[in-house]
C-alpha cells in the first residue's frame, strides 16, 4: 500500500479558546484529488493554514510525506504549492516578469522555452504573456499561478476555493489541469464550497461542518457523483 503524502490525524486546532478543528482525520495518496467540502466557517481555511505552517494544532498531527508540519515547517513548504482564493502576485509586472521573480525567491531559474511552456500548458493565451497582471481576470491570474506551481514542480498542491469568481469555461480549463496534475503524480488538497466542482475533479470527497468531519465518499471510477448525496453546508458561520 502506497504512503499517504497528505495526513490529518485527530487534528485540533484552538484559536482564542474557540475550537476551530475537531479530531479531523482524512488522508490522501499520491496522484489523489481530495476535496473538504464546507461552508463559511466549517474550518476549510484552518485545515490548510495548519499543513502550511501558519497555525499550530492544539492536538493531532498534520503531515506531508510522513513529515510532521509542525516540527519541521521549513522541510514541507518546499515540497508545497499553495493557491489562495486570491492569488497574491504584482499587477505592474507581466506573468512573465511575475513567475521569474518568484522562481528566483525560491532559487529557482527556468529557461524561456519552460516557462512558455508552462503558460501554454494552462491555456494562457500567449498575447497576454507580457501584459501587465492589473488588466488580467481574476481566471487568468490563477492561470499565472498555476503555471509558477508547475514550473516548482512541487509534488503537493492545496487549492483553496480555486474557482470562487471564475466564469463556466475557466472553471472547465481549471478542473482538467488539476485532473491532468494528478493523472502525473501531485497529490492535491481542494477546500471549497462548490460541490458541483468538486465531484468533478476528486478522488474523494470529504463534508467538513463545524470543525468536524460528518462524512467521507470514494467517487466512482467514472467521476460521476450524485452532489445530492451531500449534506449541504451549515448556513451563516
Amino acid at each position: 500500500m502506497s504512503e499517504d503524502i497528505i495526513s490529518a490525524d485527530n487534528l485540533s486546532v484552538v484559536v482564542n479558546a474557540k475550537q476551530i478543528l475537531k479530531n479531523v482525520s482524512f488522508s490522501a495518496k499520491k496522484g489523489e484529488v481530495l476535496a473538504l467540502l464546507g461552508g463559511n466557517g466549517a474550518g476549510k481555511s484552518t485545515t490548510i493554514k495548519t499543513f502550511l505552517g501558519l497555525m499550530t494544532p492544539s492536538s493531532g498531527t498534520a503531515s506531508l510525506a510522513g513529515v510532521n508540519v509542525a516540527m519541521s515547517p521549513d522541510i514541507v513548504r518546499k515540497k508545497v504549492a499553495y493557491l489562495p482564493e486570491s492569488v497574491m502576485l504584482y499587477a505592474h509586472l507581466t506573468a512573465i516578469e511575475n513567475i521569474r521573480y518568484f522562481l528566483s525567491l525560491s532559487g529557482k531559474t527556468k529557461s524561456d522555452n519552460e516557462i512558455a511552456d508552462a503558460l501554454s500548458r494552462v491555456a494562457l493565451q500567449e498575447k497576454a504573456w507580457r501584459l501587465p497582471l492589473g488588466g488580467y481576470s481574476k481566471g487568468m491570474r490563477q492561470k499565472t499561478a498555476i503555471a509558477l506551481a508547475l514550473l516548482r514542480k512541487a509534488p503537493i498542491l492545496f487549492l483553496d476555493e480555486p474557482t470562487s469568481g471564475l466564469d463556466p469555461v475557466a472553471i472547465d480549463e481549471f478542473n482538467r489541469l488539476v485532473s491532468q496534475l494528478a493523472r502525473e503524480g501531485a497529490t492535491i488538497l481542494m477546500v471549497t464550497h462548490d460541490v458541483y466542482g468538486a465531484c468533478h475533479v476528486a478522488n474523494r470527497i470529504g463534508l467538513l461542518r463545524d470543525g468536524e468531519i460528518v462524512g467521507m465518499f470514494d467517487a466512482p471510477a467514472n467521476g460521476n457523483i450524485d452532489p445530492k448525496k451531500f449534506i449541504p453546508p451549515s448556513p451563516g458561520e
